[in-house]
């Protein structure tokens, strides 16, 4: 946290899309966020208008007013935005180009990669600011193959999948790993999109800039590696999209090459269709279809995580004890409660993978 940085949402911090915003002014953050820069909530604090919380992070409505109030400029901009396909917005460029112009260098996570634009990359050399493009593949000579190394792993791994896409697997790994802090103990989050690098987690891989031939290695070697250094009480997984997603399903490598026994179910009780193919009339498959193609991969649901879009205060516990009675599963809502409620069904499913 050392480097200032300012995020980019460009008109849709309000949204779902802003998600890495959001993880980021949530923290953890491996940069230290002075502004987020977006014109449709400009003049609030970030923090209030995501969840009520005061951070001290103002919203601005563009570049030229954060660097015209006279505060020092951030070393970074980020842009804060997972759009489909990972498509950079267009009017983005223009601020990208000129932030570089500054010589403030761009953190970008998209598919896109800023540095692939003749005019950003020459902005960048001209004023000697970097850009750091998360999503850039690797060459396939420094990616690794699976080994079978796991079966070496003494750290048991929980991995929270999710039921559909953008429902908050990566906080509520965030949730579960501070709770572990609170106790003195020590849990690791595997980082498999680019909001993890961004907030500072040490072990990973972003999976869908992947080729598939070295996704089971990729996320293997970070697990062994996290586990030889770091001797971590629990390893947690992130999940990425969902097992029976069809615009891009997965899960099942971290149960099958990650060796995850343990599951935190991550849904949505308010979705219906799978995030943008509600034109496609895409059912989001039920809890207990769910949990038992799980159960069939040789793992376990342990609770149900619940993302509480459009889900009014008054309805919580109503709309919890519907997904229990549904699940036969504890269930929990990570953003406002932590996870106090399953805390000990996650040690009880430590204690029992200590015994194996």
């Amino acid at each position: 946290m050392h480097d200032t940085a300012a995020i980019l949402t460009q008109g849709m911090y309000r949204t779902a899309s802003a998600k890495t915003a959001h993880g980021l002014v949530r923290g953890p953050c491996r940069y230290r966020i002075t502004a987020v820069i977006d014109a449709a909530a400009a003049g609030g604090d970030a923090g209030e208008v995501l969840d009520g919380r005061h951070r001290g992070i103002p919203l601005v409505a563009s570049l030229d007013l954060l660097l015209g109030d006279g505060r020092q400029p951030p070393r970074w901009l980020v842009v804060g935005v997972a759009t489909t396909g990972g498509v950079l917005p267009d009017d983005m460029r223009p601020v990208l180009q000129q932030a570089l112009e500054r010589g403030i260098s761009v953190v970008n996570g998209l598919h896109d990669q800023v540095s692939d634009s003749p005019a950003l990359a020459a902005a960048a050399a001209s004023s000697g600011a970097a850009i750091i493009d998360i999503r850039k593949p690797k060459h396939h000579r420094d990616l690794h193959f699976f080994s079978g190394a796991i079966k070496g792993v003494k750290a048991p791994r929980l991995a929270v999948l999710g039921t559909d896409c953008a429902l908050g697997k990566r906080t509520t790994c965030q949730v579960i790993a501070a709770a572990f802090r609170q106790r003195g103990l020590h849990a690791e989050m595997i980082y498999t999109g680019q909001t993890g690098w961004l907030q500072g987690s040490r072990f990973g891989f972003v999976l869908d800039s992947t080729p598939n031939d070295f996704v089971a290695g990729e996320l293997e070697h970070a697990i062994v590696s996290c586990d030889r250094e770091m001797s971590p009480h629990l390893i947690l997984l992130e999940g990425q999209s969902a097992l029976r997603n069809p615009a891009g399903p997965c899960g099942a490598e971290l149960m099958l090459s990650g060796g995850a026994r343990g599951v935190i179910l991550q849904h949505a009780p308010t979705r219906k269709y799978f995030d943008d193919q509600e034109h496609l009339h895409n059912d989001i498959p039920s809890l207990s279809s769910e949990i038992e193609l799980i159960r069939m991969y040789g793992s376990i649901v342990l609770a149900i995580a619940l993302n509480h879009e459009h889900v009014a205060a008054a309805d919580r516990e109503a709309v919890r004890a519907d997904v229990e009675r549904e699940s036969g599963l504890r269930a929990f809502f990570p953003l406002i409660e932590g996870c106090e409620r399953v805390y000990g069904l996650i040690e009880r499913y430590l204690a029992d993978e200590r015994l194996r």
